[in-house]
């Protein structure tokens, strides 16, 4: 111990500003209802989104303080994203705005069986896109418990995986935890690209998401829940593991015990933005050192999304709380 030095109390050591932070592409999510092509349409339904954003958005929903970290065009598109992540309570101080260039666009067509749902990306060098690392505010975004990030702003583009590295680094450096969410999207990137640039940075975050799909897409990972589950684990030296496993529920991996959580029974309106705010119900357990918790969170949330449109959930943190009560379906009067 240094001479002179005197411990500061734990009690009276600075207090984080923000409890989540998250750096990513929100974009504009441009649909058609169910039954209606898009090749025919005439109208669309304008919704942000993007993993990030969503699952800060969920965990704003539930008192967490947050912070987004971006890039903007500063014209009417950029505002309305910036707006919207206002009104869901996200603090913006680690927004960018451009002068010049676009927000990313993505069209959805939404279809009963036996068609597929299918997705149209716009997002080629939106401002998102080119996050230059060193022009981020990173003194603010790392005022935070905890950061997260998903593999989709490393697939945006080279500048999207330097910020994302950049980002992990501050991160670690600064002792704050850290969430990765794979979310691999085949459109993006192939298998064998996200795996050379997914498995570095998996390498020290304090908590891994994948869905049982993408273990098998990206990283080879096969069998059984509970098995697949176990390979996550093995390929990365993470704190825990959350793999959603569709109507199977949700599955976690701490310390060498698995935790389960049942899935929701739920009649499904708009599938997209359910597995981010699947994430933020369980990061609302996981910054109270509750797991288990943050499963039964993680659940409900999902769920919720699940019955609503757009990408973003929209609920009281007093209407969440009683669901998790009550079970929901009753009528309130």
């Amino acid at each position: 111990m240094v001479k002179g030095w005197v411990p500061v109390p734990e009690d009276e050591l600075p207090v984080p500003r923000f409890d989540v932070t998250a750096i990513g592409e929100v974009m504009l999510r441009l649909s058609v209802p169910v039954g209606a092509r898009m090749e025919r349409t005439r109208t669309l339904d304008v919704h942000p989104g993007g993993a990030e954003g969503n699952v800060l958005t969920g965990l704003a929903r539930l008192g967490r303080a947050c912070a987004w970290g971006s890039a903007l065009p500063d014209n009417a598109l950029g505002r309305l994203i910036a707006n919207e992540m206002r009104l869901a309570g996200i603090d913006l101080a680690g927004l960018l705005w451009r002068p010049e260039g676009r927000v990313g666009l993505y069209f959805m067509e939404f279809a009963a069986p036996p068609r597929n749902s299918d997705v149209i990306y716009d997002r080629a060098a939106s401002c998102a896109a080119q996050l230059e690392p060193d022009a981020m505010p990173w003194d603010i975004l790392m005022d935070t418990r905890h950061f997260h990030v998903s593999g989709i702003t490393p697939a945006l583009s080279p500048a999207g995986l330097a910020a994302t590295q950049r980002a992990l680094r501050e991160a670690q450096a600064r002792g704050v935890t850290t969430s990765f969410d794979v979310n691999y999207r085949a459109k993006m990137w192939s298998p064998a690209q996200a795996r050379q640039a997914l498995l570095p940075l998996l390498q020290g975050v304090d908590l891994l998401f994948c869905g049982q799909g993408d273990a098998d897409a990206v990283f080879g990972c096969q069998g059984a829940p509970a098995a697949v589950l176990r390979q996550l684990a093995a390929l990365a030296p993470v704190g825990a593991v959350v793999m959603s496993a569709g109507d199977s529920g949700i599955r976690a991996w701490q310390q060498g015990a698995e935790l389960q959580q049942a899935a929701h029974p739920v009649t499904v309106v708009d599938r997209l933005g359910a597995g981010d705010a699947m994430a933020a119900g369980v990061l609302h357990g996981f910054l109270d050192g509750d797991l288990a918790g943050g499963l039964r969170y993680g659940s409900l949330l999902a769920a919720l999304a699940l019955t609503q449109h757009g990408d973003m959930l929209v609920a009281t943190q007093k209407e969440i709380e009683l669901l998790l009560r009550t079970g929901g379906g009753a009528l309130a009067r």
